[in-house]
């Protein structure tokens, strides 16, 4: 007998169903912008923040700026304690924090951001499977809207707006009106990025894996991709398994359906949000 059939009558869901998605925004009211994502029993925590300088490998005149991710998995994020990583990201966690910080920039001009430095750290609360896509998916909507809100107040300015280096101390910007606010933000952040997971359970696809698809796949595959149609990154990896070129196709088309849902929801969460 195959080893997902002895988890089929734990399953609640069609083979091309999303998990019930949650967002709360603002769920912690320091950071310049926060969101509670919760997909299934997948629960993260991403927080939008803005340092006050530019990182220090930026040269002084820099007209652009940067974006940085940090990821952790919190110690009752799992069935037994995670170790808290006390002296750096180490290992997987590295290389997703490396994963969410790449899949950001791609949605996001760092020419027509400005001089700002922006860091999104994802915290997850409770681990059922696809953590890093759910952080990815979560991160952008928090940077959108800490973006939002510096261009609402007067930080982030196109180019020809942003104080002349021969200013004197009383030059104030210009006010934006909303329609070049809404053109400004579109230029900074012409796309949202999301990310989900697929995989091969006995040649059958099925798609956004909790813990136990995950660990029943023969073949699984987390996707990112852009609101227009290209992707970040494909990670695709068969466990003792191999997978055809006819078996990768059905994979991609299944999470392209994936990332049309998520980017749907990304664009009606946040529309008329300030």
């Amino acid at each position: 007998m195959a080893k997902f059939k002895e988890t089929e009558l734990e399953l609640s869901r069609a083979q091309d169903e999303m998990r019930n998605v949650e967002v709360q925004l603002d769920f912690t009211p320091n950071a310049l912008a926060s969101v509670l994502y919760k997909q299934g029993d997948t629960v993260v925590l991403a927080c939008c923040t803005r340092a006050k300088n530019l990182p220090r490998w930026f040269p002084r005149d820099a007209t652009k700026g940067w974006v940085n991710a940090e990821y952790s998995l919190l110690p009752g994020s799992t069935d037994s304690r995670f170790q808290r990583e006390r002296r750096g990201a180490k290992g997987r966690t590295y290389e997703i924090e490396r994963l969410i910080a790449r899949s950001l920039r791609a949605g996001i001009d760092l020419e027509e951001l400005g001089p700002h430095s922006l860091t999104v750290d994802c915290d997850i609360l409770n681990a059922d499977g696809g953590t890093r896509c759910a952080s990815i998916t979560a991160a952008m909507i928090a940077m959108r809207l800490g973006v939002r809100r510096l261009i609402e107040q007067g930080l982030c300015l196109p180019l020809a707006d942003r104080k002349p280096v021969d200013a004197d101390r009383d030059w104030k910007p210009r006010e934006l009106s909303a329609d070049e606010k809404l053109d400004h933000e579109n230029a900074v952040m012409p796309n949202n990025v999301a990310a989900i997971s697929v995989g091969l359970i006995d040649g059958e696809v099925y798609l956004d894996l909790d813990y136990i698809l995950d660990s029943n796949a023969d073949v699984d595959m987390n996707v990112i991709g852009t609101s227009d149609g290209m992707f970040v990154e494909v990670q695709g990896t068969g466990e003792e398994s191999t997978y055809s070129r006819e078996q990768l196709d059905s994979l991609m088309d299944m999470a392209e359906a994936g990332l049309s849902r998520l980017h749907e929801l990304q664009r009606n969460l946040l529309d008329g949000q300030n």
